[in-house]
């Protein structure tokens, strides 16, 4: 069994997916950290030097070319939902689960996003790229985790321990 976490930057795919991947004994990869590895570029240089879709298209390369075998948590870029070809790849070896975070929340997380790499914020609102994405993170996700305000790391990371004792095999 393979998992992807996908949700809004600051809703702790990263965090949360190395503790499930230590739980579960699977191996973790983050995508924007292999992003940056091909790159030879932090992201936010990527989308100033490149724009957002140089960004989302490199996103995209990488997942494409990552060998999927199994026991695999991957913890990709809040962006990647933007590419449907790599969600489609990763809907087809993975369970999808978004990481259904309040706005309020993600904000808190977030004290660098001028120059974190989050695609879709030059010229519009936390909120407003929170309301764009939303959709499509419901759009792929195989089931979603509910994280409140009060949640931690490890208590996310059994919630998603316990949901996935139910889920098909992928």
């Amino acid at each position: 069994m393979n998992i992807t976490l996908i949700g809004m930057p600051g809703s702790g795919k990263t965090s949360i997916g190395r503790e499930v991947a230590r739980i579960l004994g699977y191996d973790f990869v983050d995508i924007d950290q292999l992003v940056r590895k091909k790159a030879g570029l932090p992201l936010q240089d990527i989308i100033d030097t490149k724009g957002d879709e140089a960004l989302v298209q490199l996103e995209e390369k990488v997942v494409l070319g990552l060998s999927i075998g199994d026991g695999i948590v991957i913890s990709p870029g809040g962006s990647i939902v933007y590419s449907d070809k790599a969600m489609d790849r990763l809907k087809e070896r993975t369970i999808i689960i978004f990481l259904h975070t309040p706005l309020s929340r993600v904000k808190q997380q977030i004290n660098n996003q001028d120059s974190r790499g989050i695609v879709g914020l030059k010229g519009r609102s936390f909120e407003k790229l929170f309301a764009e994405r939303f959709p499509l993170y419901q759009k792929y996700a195989d089931m979603s985790i509910d994280i409140g305000d009060r949640d931690t790391v490890s208590s996310v990371a059994a919630k998603i321990v316990e949901a996935i004792r139910y889920a098909p095999e992928k």
